[in-house]
This record gives structure tokens, sequence and C-alpha cells, in this order.
């Protein structure tokens, strides 16, 4: 890896290196990706000489409490080393990029809207834990609980690549809270990821095609969003997608992060055209009813959260809720890796 740094960093300082600006920009993206993952590297290595020492020095002055500082050590360097495994099973094109997470209750009411919720809050609380920037980009309350729809967007290397494998259809079988007869229901929720795409790819996107328009936030506030007057919605009419945006209090702002989903999600599409590379952007798109789901979480008559196309399981439902997904998504990078070699 060292010597692709050095081959990369002699490029980028030959005089007509500028010449190609999109080249040159990935040159620079992919150069930046390498020397991260270097440096976590090298990290790991420096963890592991500073666990070696302390063993070494635990037992020539016997000291007793050298073991459980030595564990407390592993452990962190257990973590950090599975982390750094996972990215490099992260082998597509946008893995390093931003992600644009969008979760879509379906069909069934309260129940589904208040399903999406608490995808929302566990996909929230993983990204925070991961160190991710995590921003709530639109939010649109259910009618009487959960959300209608929200869009969150994960800012941080490698975000789309951890993220691409909630890209479906998710299952939610329970006793419903709202339901007096405490029957057991079935939900729906379609979370779609997305890669953020940036300036260095042209897509066209001419004003005269755009409908734009603002609104008041209608947001639950607190963690979520501002509530301001200056939300915005932005329909592109040859194609129909719509995007929103009412987090930043400046209209200006939701413009902008409004423009840059629009973009993606335009890009997406104009990536139909190669059959190859929209598996790889966003997967396959599937109806938000039964026998589409990519994974279930049983809360009743078991407790059980499996992924359909890994078989991956966990059996404690309350901390896979609360963000702790990385089983799910280091089976679904290893399975991928392995159908690709």
């Amino acid at each position: 890896m060292s010597n692709l740094i050095e081959e990369l960093e002699n490029k980028a300082s030959e005089p007509d290196f500028w010449n190609d600006q999109e080249g040159s920009q990935a040159t620079l993206k992919h150069l930046k990706v390498l020397k991260t993952k270097l440096g976590k590297f090298q990290s790991l290595e420096s963890s592991l000489e500073e666990i070696q020492l302390m063993i070494m020095l635990g037992n020539e002055d016997n000291d007793e409490s050298m073991p459980a500082q030595v564990g407390e050590a592993l452990e962190k360097f257990n973590e950090n080393f599975e982390m750094l495994r996972l990215e490099t099973l992260l082998t597509g094109e946008y893995d390093a990029n931003n992600a644009v997470l969008t979760i879509h209750p379906g069909a069934g009411g309260t129940e589904s809207q208040d399903w999406g919720s608490m995808l929302f809050r566990m996909y929230i609380r993983w990204g925070e834990d991961h160190g991710f920037d995590v921003k709530v980009v639109d939010y649109l309350d259910g009618d009487e609980a959960g959300l209608k729809s929200a869009v969150i967007e994960f800012n941080g290397d490698n975000a789309y690549g951890f993220l691409k494998s909630e890209h479906g259809v998710h299952r939610l079988v329970r006793i419903s809270p709202f339901d007096a007869a405490g029957r057991r229901h079935t939900s729906f929720a379609s979370v779609e990821v997305m890669p953020e795409i940036d300036d260095t790819i042209e897509i066209d996107i001419r004003p005269e095609d755009l409908e734009v328009g603002t609104y008041r936030s209608s947001g639950a506030g607190g963690q979520k969003v501002n509530k301001t007057d200056s939300a915005v919605r932005i329909t592109h009419k040859p194609t129909g997608i719509t995007v929103s945006c009412q987090t930043e209090r400046s209209q200006l702002q939701n413009k902008e992060n409004a423009m840059r989903m629009l973009r993606s999600k335009l890009f997406e599409l104009k990536q139909r055209e190669n059959v190859e590379r929209v598996e790889d952007l966003k997967g396959v798109q599937m109806e938000i009813a039964w026998g589409s789901q990519i994974r279930s979480y049983v809360f009743c008559p078991y407790t059980l959260v499996k992924d359909h196309r890994t078989s991956y399981e966990e059996t404690v439902v309350e901390k896979v809720m609360d963000g702790h997904i990385d089983g799910f998504i280091n089976a679904y990078l290893a399975a991928e890796f392995n159908k690709n070699k």
C-alpha cells in the first residue's frame, strides 16, 4: 500500500496533473482513502506493541492489576481490528462516499409508521456510535405516532460502504401497542441507501426542469429538525423525483442539501443504463410487502432478528434496535466480497 501511495503522490506532483479535472479529483480521493487505511493499520500495529509491552512489564513486576488492563486494551484493539477488517471488504466504486438513507413505512397506518421511527432510532444510534456526523435532512411525522418518511445523512469515511447492506424492506413482527385486543401484527418499512455524489460527476440539471417550493418544517423538533419557515421541496419535472430538506434555518442551505440529494437520485437513474454499476450502487428494488423483506425483526412469540440474504441471526432484539447491527453489515459485506471474487 505504501508503494501505491507513493506512486499516486508522484502522479499528483506532475505539472499536467490538473489537465484532467475529473481524473485528478478521483486520484486525490483515492489517495486520501489509502492514507486513511494505512494510518489505521499503523495505529493497530502501535496498539499491539503497547499491549505486548504491558504483558512483559506485568510479568516482570508480578502486577496483579495488569491482566485487567491488558484485557481492556485487547477489547479495544479487537474492536478497531474488526472495523479495519470490514473496511477491506469495501470494494465498490462509491463505498468511501457519504450516505443518504431514506425510510418509508409500508401499508399499515400507525403500526408501520411506528416501525419506521424504530428503524430511524436504530440507524441514528449506529451512526453516532461509529463516529459519523449524523444529520436528519427531512422528517415527516406520522398521523398518530412514528413517521411517514425520514431522510438521514451519514457523513464520514465509508458511510455508504457500510450502510448499503441496509437497502431493502425490513419486516417487524410484534404485539402491537396500538391494538387494544393485544393481537400480533406484521409491519413493513422500506430503507433506501444512496451514496452522496460530489461535484466531480456531471449531472445535467436544468433550472427550468425544477419546481421549487417552500413550507413550514413539520418535524418533531429536538434531535430531529428545527421548526422553521424555510423548508424546501424540489421536484424534478421530467422524472417526477421529489426531494425535501427542512434541517437548516436558512432556506438557501436547505435548497443546497435538497439539490445534493436530487443529484444522487438522478445519478442512480442515469446508471440504470449499466446493470453492473446499478447493482453496486443501489441493489434491487422491491415492493414494501410480504415476501420481499431482506430482514425480519421478531419480538413475539420469540425474539430473533434474521437477515434472509446471509442467514445471519441475533437473538437479542433490543440490542439490535439500539444500533448494534455490525454483525449484519459484516455478514453482508463478506458474502458480497466472496460472491464477486
